[in-house]
C-alpha cells in the first residue's frame, strides 16, 4: 500500500470518481470530496471524505480541518452550463459558474495548501475549451481560462516550497456533465480513460497535460489560423 495521500474534489462522479477508484485500487490513501453525502458514503474503500459545497467557504473550512498532510491535491470539481442567448446575457448564470469553477479554488487553496507536503503536487483539471473559444461557452470558458492563469502563476510561487503544479486540458469526456450536451463531441473518451491519462501525467510530474492529442492538436492548429477562418469553422454548424 502506498503511503501517499491523494485528495480529490468532485469525487462522486465523472473523472473525479474514476480517479478515486483507480487510486484506491492501487493502494493509495484517498480523501474524496463532494457535496452529496450519500454518493460519498457509497464510494468503495474510501475511508476519508470531506462534505462541502464549493460555494460555501465555511463548509470548506470546517470539512477540511481534519485533513492530514497531502501529497497530491487534485482540484477537479466544477460545473458546465451555457449562455444560450448572448444578446440576453445571463449574468446570474455567469456569476454562478465563475464562483463554482474559479472563486472556490481560492478557498480550497487557502485551506489545503498549508497541508501540502514538501515535494507535493497540485493538479488543476481545466479544459481544452481554453485553447480556442467555443460558442455559448462564455461562462465556462472564462472560468477555465482563469484557472489556467491561476495554475501557471501558482507554479512559479510554489517552486520555493518544492511543490509542483500540473495543469490538465481534457477534451470531451463522457460524464454526467457532458451527457447534457446536445452537440457533437468529437473524440469522446471515457472517464476511466481520462483518469488513467491524468494519473500517468501526475506520476511523471508533468507541468502540462492535454488529451486526446488528436483533438487538442486540431484546436492548437486552428488557433494559429486567421481568426476569420477558425471562427467560420467553429460557428458554421451553429448558424446552418
Amino acid at each position: 500500500m502506498s503511503s501517499k495521500h491523494i485528495l480529490i474534489t468532485g469525487a462522486t462522479s465523472g473523472i473525479g470518481q474514476s480517479l478515486v477508484e483507480q487510486y484506491v485500487a492501487n493502494g493509495y490513501s484517498v480523501t474524496a470530496c463532494g457535496r452529496n453525502k450519500e454518493k460519498l458514503t457509497a464510494l468503495n474503500n474510501v475511508h476519508n471524505t470531506c462534505l462541502f459545497d464549493l460555494n460555501n467557504q465555511k463548509e470548506i473550512s470546517q470539512s477540511t480541518k481534519h485533513v492530514e498532510e497531502i501529497d497530491v491535491l487534485i482540484l477537479n470539481a466544477g460545473d458546465c452550463r451555457y449562455i444560450d442567448n448572448a444578446k440576453q446575457f445571463d449574468g446570474e448564470l455567469f456569476e454562478e459558474i465563475i464562483s463554482t469553477n474559479l472563486i472556490s479554488l481560492g478557498y480550497l487553496l487557502q485551506f489545503l495548501l498549508p497541508k501540502m507536503k514538501q515535494g507535493g503536487q497540485v493538479v488543476f483539471i481545466s479544459s481544452s475549451a481554453t485553447i480556442l473559444p467555443f460558442p455559448r461557452s462564455e461562462a465556462y470558458g472564462a472560468s477555465k481560462a482563469g484557472m489556467d492563469y491561476l495554475a501557471n502563476s501558482l507554479r512559479l510561487d510554489l517552486l520555493a516550497h518544492n511543490i509542483a503544479v500540473t495543469l490538465v486540458h481534457p477534451g470531451f469526456v463522457k460524464t454526467p456533465l457532458t451527457n447534457r450536451n446536445n452537440f457533437e463531441m468529437p473524440f469522446l473518451i471515457t472517464s476511466d480513460d481520462a483518469a488513467n491519462r491524468i494519473i500517468n501525467g501526475i506520476n511523471k510530474r508533468k507541468a502540462y497535460l492535454h488529451f486526446p492529442k488528436r483533438f487538442t492538436f486540431i484546436l492548437k492548429v486552428l488557433s494559429f489560423l486567421p481568426s476569420s477562418l477558425w471562427q467560420w469553422l467553429i460557428t458554421r454548424k451553429q448558424f446552418a
